[in-house]
Protein backbone atom coordinates (compact mmCIF):
# COMPACT_ATOMS: atom_id res chain seq x y z
CA UNK A 1 0.00 0.00 0.00
CA UNK A 2 1.15 3.52 -0.77
CA UNK A 3 1.99 5.42 2.43
CA UNK A 4 0.80 9.03 2.50
CA UNK A 5 0.81 11.48 5.38
CA UNK A 6 -2.45 13.28 6.03
CA UNK A 7 -1.84 16.87 7.08
CA UNK A 8 -4.21 17.04 10.02
CA UNK A 9 -4.49 15.97 13.63
CA UNK A 10 -8.29 16.06 13.58
CA UNK A 11 -9.30 12.51 14.50
CA UNK A 12 -12.75 12.78 12.91
CA UNK A 13 -11.27 14.04 9.65
CA UNK A 14 -8.57 11.33 9.68
CA UNK A 15 -11.19 8.62 10.14
CA UNK A 16 -13.35 10.03 7.35
CA UNK A 17 -10.54 10.40 4.80
CA UNK A 18 -8.90 7.09 5.73
CA UNK A 19 -12.18 5.24 5.13
CA UNK A 20 -12.58 6.95 1.75
CA UNK A 21 -9.03 6.15 0.57
CA UNK A 22 -8.44 2.70 2.06
CA UNK A 23 -10.27 0.78 -0.71
CA UNK A 24 -7.91 2.38 -3.24
CA UNK A 25 -4.77 0.99 -1.63
CA UNK A 26 -3.60 4.06 0.27
CA UNK A 27 -2.19 3.69 3.78
CA UNK A 28 -2.91 6.97 5.55
CA UNK A 29 -0.76 8.16 8.44
CA UNK A 30 -1.64 11.23 10.47
CA UNK A 31 0.91 13.98 10.75
CA UNK A 32 0.49 13.55 14.52
CA UNK A 33 2.35 10.24 14.13
CA UNK A 34 5.43 12.27 13.16
CA UNK A 35 5.26 15.80 14.61
CA UNK A 36 3.09 18.19 16.61
CA UNK A 37 3.72 21.52 14.90
CA UNK A 38 0.99 23.14 12.81
CA UNK A 39 1.43 24.90 9.49
CA UNK A 40 0.70 28.63 9.44
CA UNK A 41 -2.48 28.87 7.38
CA UNK A 42 -2.07 32.38 6.00
CA UNK A 43 -3.58 31.78 2.57
CA UNK A 44 -6.68 33.63 1.40
CA UNK A 45 -8.49 30.64 -0.06
CA UNK A 46 -9.21 27.00 0.69
CA UNK A 47 -6.82 25.96 -2.09
CA UNK A 48 -3.94 28.08 -0.81
CA UNK A 49 -4.29 26.81 2.74
CA UNK A 50 -4.52 23.19 1.63
CA UNK A 51 -1.30 23.53 -0.38
CA UNK A 52 0.46 25.20 2.57
CA UNK A 53 -0.53 22.34 4.90
CA UNK A 54 0.41 19.61 2.40
CA UNK A 55 3.86 21.10 1.75
CA UNK A 56 4.51 21.49 5.47
CA UNK A 57 3.58 17.88 6.25
CA UNK A 58 5.66 16.57 3.36
CA UNK A 59 8.66 18.66 4.41
CA UNK A 60 8.45 17.39 7.99
CA UNK A 61 8.07 13.70 7.06
CA UNK A 62 9.69 13.22 3.66
CA UNK A 63 6.48 11.50 2.51
CA UNK A 64 3.90 12.43 -0.10
CA UNK A 65 1.13 14.38 1.61
CA UNK A 66 -2.56 15.02 1.32
CA UNK A 67 -4.17 18.03 2.93
CA UNK A 68 -7.60 19.49 2.79
CA UNK A 69 -8.95 22.86 3.74
CA UNK A 70 -12.64 23.08 4.16
CA UNK A 71 -15.26 25.31 5.66
CA UNK A 72 -18.76 26.64 5.57
CA UNK A 73 -19.99 29.65 3.62
CA UNK A 74 -23.34 31.11 4.65
CA UNK A 75 -25.18 33.29 2.14
CA UNK A 76 -26.71 35.65 4.72
CA UNK A 77 -23.32 36.26 6.34
CA UNK A 78 -21.56 37.32 3.14
CA UNK A 79 -20.00 33.85 2.78
CA UNK A 80 -18.59 33.79 6.30
CA UNK A 81 -17.11 31.98 8.17
CA UNK A 82 -15.32 30.61 5.07
CA UNK A 83 -11.64 29.81 5.56
CA UNK A 84 -11.99 30.81 9.22
CA UNK A 85 -14.66 28.16 9.93
CA UNK A 86 -12.61 26.14 12.42
CA UNK A 87 -11.60 29.21 14.45
CA UNK A 88 -14.71 31.29 13.83
CA UNK A 89 -15.53 31.65 17.52
CA UNK A 90 -11.99 32.39 18.76
CA UNK A 91 -12.43 34.97 21.53
CA UNK A 92 -16.23 34.79 21.33
CA UNK A 93 -17.65 35.08 24.84
CA UNK A 94 -14.02 35.21 26.00
CA UNK A 95 -13.38 31.57 25.11
CA UNK A 96 -11.22 29.54 22.75
CA UNK A 97 -12.83 28.33 19.53
CA UNK A 98 -14.69 25.00 19.63
CA UNK A 99 -17.31 23.24 17.52
CA UNK A 100 -20.03 24.06 20.03
CA UNK A 101 -19.04 27.71 20.29
CA UNK A 102 -18.71 28.04 16.50
CA UNK A 103 -22.30 26.84 16.17
CA UNK A 104 -23.50 29.21 18.88
CA UNK A 105 -21.83 32.18 17.19
CA UNK A 106 -23.21 31.21 13.78
CA UNK A 107 -26.78 31.14 15.11
CA UNK A 108 -26.27 34.44 16.93
CA UNK A 109 -24.89 36.12 13.79
CA UNK A 110 -27.79 34.84 11.69
CA UNK A 111 -30.26 36.42 14.12
CA UNK A 112 -28.66 39.78 13.36
CA UNK A 113 -28.33 39.25 9.60
CA UNK A 114 -30.33 41.43 7.21
CA UNK A 115 -31.03 38.50 4.92
CA UNK A 116 -33.21 35.57 5.97
CA UNK A 117 -31.63 33.31 3.32
CA UNK A 118 -30.10 30.51 5.39
CA UNK A 119 -28.49 28.69 2.45
CA UNK A 120 -25.07 27.37 3.42
CA UNK A 121 -22.45 25.48 1.42
CA UNK A 122 -19.61 23.36 2.65
CA UNK A 123 -16.53 23.68 0.45
CA UNK A 124 -13.44 21.49 0.38
CA UNK A 125 -10.13 21.79 -1.44
CA UNK A 126 -8.12 18.54 -1.36
CA UNK A 127 -4.45 18.66 -2.38
CA UNK A 128 -1.79 16.01 -3.01
CA UNK A 129 1.92 16.80 -3.25
CA UNK A 130 4.60 14.27 -4.18
CA UNK A 131 7.16 16.18 -2.10
CA UNK A 132 7.45 19.49 -0.28
CA UNK A 133 8.50 21.44 -3.37
CA UNK A 134 6.16 19.74 -5.83
CA UNK A 135 5.50 22.38 -8.54
CA UNK A 136 2.31 20.70 -9.73
CA UNK A 137 0.08 19.80 -6.78
CA UNK A 138 -3.02 17.79 -7.66
CA UNK A 139 -6.19 19.57 -6.56
CA UNK A 140 -9.73 18.31 -6.09
CA UNK A 141 -12.71 20.50 -5.20
CA UNK A 142 -16.07 19.68 -3.65
CA UNK A 143 -19.21 21.62 -2.73
CA UNK A 144 -22.19 20.45 -0.63
CA UNK A 145 -25.08 22.83 -0.01
CA UNK A 146 -27.87 22.82 2.55
CA UNK A 147 -29.61 25.18 4.95
CA UNK A 148 -28.78 26.36 8.47
CA UNK A 149 -31.33 25.22 11.06
CA UNK A 150 -32.37 27.29 14.06
CA UNK A 151 -31.07 24.67 16.49
CA UNK A 152 -28.75 21.66 16.24
CA UNK A 153 -29.97 18.15 15.41
CA UNK A 154 -27.97 14.91 15.51
CA UNK A 155 -24.93 13.61 17.33
CA UNK A 156 -22.67 12.35 14.53
CA UNK A 157 -20.14 14.22 12.44
CA UNK A 158 -18.31 17.27 13.68
CA UNK A 159 -18.02 21.01 13.13
CA UNK A 160 -21.23 22.60 11.86
CA UNK A 161 -22.82 19.25 10.94
CA UNK A 162 -25.65 19.45 13.54
CA UNK A 163 -26.87 22.73 12.03
CA UNK A 164 -26.79 21.97 8.29
CA UNK A 165 -30.01 20.47 6.91
CA UNK A 166 -30.17 18.71 3.55
CA UNK A 167 -33.65 18.67 2.01
CA UNK A 168 -32.90 15.77 -0.33
CA UNK A 169 -32.15 13.53 2.65
CA UNK A 170 -34.45 15.15 5.22
CA UNK A 171 -31.73 15.21 7.87
CA UNK A 172 -28.70 17.12 9.03
CA UNK A 173 -25.13 16.06 8.29
CA UNK A 174 -24.93 15.02 11.96
CA UNK A 175 -27.83 12.60 11.48
CA UNK A 176 -26.19 10.75 8.58
CA UNK A 177 -24.21 7.55 8.93
CA UNK A 178 -20.48 7.78 8.26
CA UNK A 179 -20.95 5.54 5.22
CA UNK A 180 -23.61 7.81 3.75
CA UNK A 181 -21.63 10.97 4.41
CA UNK A 182 -18.52 9.43 2.82
CA UNK A 183 -20.43 9.17 -0.45
CA UNK A 184 -21.98 12.64 -0.69
CA UNK A 185 -20.07 15.15 1.46
CA UNK A 186 -17.96 18.04 0.17
CA UNK A 187 -14.88 16.12 1.31
CA UNK A 188 -15.99 12.98 -0.52
CA UNK A 189 -16.65 14.99 -3.68
CA UNK A 190 -13.24 16.67 -3.46
CA UNK A 191 -11.58 13.31 -2.90
CA UNK A 192 -13.29 11.76 -5.91
CA UNK A 193 -12.19 14.76 -7.97
CA UNK A 194 -8.64 14.12 -6.80
CA UNK A 195 -8.57 10.33 -7.07
CA UNK A 196 -8.41 9.71 -10.81
CA UNK A 197 -5.46 12.05 -11.25
CA UNK A 198 -3.84 10.76 -8.09
CA UNK A 199 -4.04 7.11 -9.15
CA UNK A 200 -2.57 7.97 -12.53
CA UNK A 201 0.29 9.86 -10.85
CA UNK A 202 1.09 7.06 -8.42
CA UNK A 203 1.13 4.48 -11.22
CA UNK A 204 3.73 6.42 -13.22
Amino acid sequence: MKKIVLATGNLSKIKEIRSILFPYGFHIKSQKDFFNEEAVEDGLSFIENAIIKARFASQKTGLPAIADDSGLEVFALNNQPGIYSARYSEGYLGQNASDELNNQKLLAELKQARSNNRTACYYCAMVYVKHAEDPTPIIGLGQWCGEVLYEPKGNSGFGYDPLIWFHDFQCTAAEMSQEQKNKISHRALAMRSLLSSLRETLNN
